[in-house]
């Protein structure tokens, strides 16, 4: 199973997450000294999956023209570049070319959202659920480097707060530029089907496992942006918590969204997605509890904690429903939608954390979160249905 391709992914994906752990920990209090609004100080974490939902349909047809080696590599640069327009933007004290620079660096974002697709297609199909896993285990570095970046680059540039961090994580791009050198375009079975037309894409998305493989990545990725996005503000800014300690639960936040990679593949072989997802929806429960018992810092840690898990279950549940959606000839349309129903939430999500953090608190953001458990759930019942079904590569 493990091949080069495998290696390459998982090192882009860690450089990746690098820069957006670090942009998370420290983006909202950037905002809140650059903004005079402080109903802005999120606005750079909406940008940045505003970005990520902007590019999520034309990095998957860039992928179809020019492939997914040069597609990973073209994300790589604007991530660079975005990462130096937004360090640019700190020594300027411009809050909009801060910004902009994040913008582009979500732009990348819906690059690395195909990683986990070409991980799949890198592989031979019984193994694409640990394929993507394995790939998104690169995201655990990614945790630990970001903000330990943002600890160390805060004062390494005089005068400019974290400008140093930003020219550390453009610096790394360079590094995925390189390593995209090495990639091999990988590419669907050789079979009929690969060349066939394929079908009309409201015939693929209106299938109920496509439903149902969007539904709990859309909630899982949408829970999770609101709810982080809020919590920094939230810690640091309302509840007066240490920088140390909200940076601390972003960090063990993001390493409960990536570490039970290592056995959820697995999982998903064993009991199938419909479990994986219920478990992920059990865990989102929970946050919603743990955020509600009260405003210490472990009420924090076990509520970004618990986010961290529901959010691997359901996204690497739902991915994994995907892919067994549709047909190779299919494939680069089905993910376009996924992904921009996906990212879009996601940004709703985020520009709504801003005002719900400052006119309500903490509290209501955390409400909030309970109509999407009941959405994906309504959803889940749709599958055992859909289970029952050959899959397309079969048809």
């Amino acid at each position: 199973m493990w091949n080069r391709n495998l290696v390459i992914l998982l090192a882009a994906q860690t450089i990746a997450v690098s820069g957006s752990v670090l942009i998370v920990t420290v983006g909202g209090l950037i905002g809140s000294t650059l903004s005079a609004n402080p109903a802005l100080a999120t606005l750079p974490l909406s940008v940045l999956v505003l970005g990520t939902a902007a590019a999520a349909v034309f990095a998957a047809m860039l992928m179809r023209r020019v492939g997914r080696r040069f597609g990973c590599a073209i994300g790589a640069v604007i991530a660079a570049t975005g990462a130096f327009v937004s360090a640019y933007g700190l020594y300027a004290d411009s809050f909009v070319l801060f910004c902009v620079g994040i913008g582009a660096w979500g732009v990348n974002n819906a690059f690395v959202q195909q990683y986990r697709f070409a991980a799949a297609e890198s592989v031979s199909a019984a193994f694409a659920s640990r394929a993507i896993s394995f790939v998104l285990l690169g995201a655990i570095g990614g945790a630990i480097c970001g903000p330990a970046l943002a600890t160390a680059g805060q004062n390494l540039i005089s005068q400019h707060e974290y400008m140093g961090a930003m020219l550390a994580i453009g610096a790394l791009q360079l590094v995925a530029i390189l390593l995209f050198a090495a990639f091999r375009e990988p590419s669907p079975a050789d079979t009929p089907l690969t060349a066939a037309r394929g079908r009309s894409l409201r015939e693929i998305v209106m299938q109920p496992t496509y439903l149902v493989a969007m539904a709990a990545s859309v909630v899982g990725y949408g829970v999770m942006n609101l709810v982080m996005t809020a919590t920094p503000l939230s810690m640091h800014v309302y509840d007066g918590h240490s920088l140390g300690d909200t940076a601390w639960v972003i960090q063990s936040h993001v390493l409960a969204m990536y570490v039970p990679s290592f056995f959820s593949g697995f999982l998903i072989a064993r009991l199938g997605v419909a479990r994986i997802v219920a478990l992920g929806i059990a865990a989102l429960t929970a946050t919603l509890i743990a955020g509600l018992w009260g405003h210490q810092v472990v009420h924090y840690w076990w509520a970004l904690v618990t986010l961290g898990v529901g959010w691997n279950f359901l996204f690497v549940g739902g991915t994994a429903l995907l892919v067994e959606s549709y047909r190779p000839a299919e494939r680069f349309e089905a993910q376009a939608v996924n992904e921009f129903a996906v990212f879009g939430a996601s940004a709703a999500a985020s520009l709504l954390a801003g005002t719900l953090i400052h006119a309500w608190g903490w509290n209501t953001v955390l409400w909030s979160i309970a109509p999407m458990l009941l959405l994906v759930s309504v959803a889940l019942l749709m599958l055992p249905r859909a289970a029952g079904e050959p899959s397309p590569a079969a048809r």
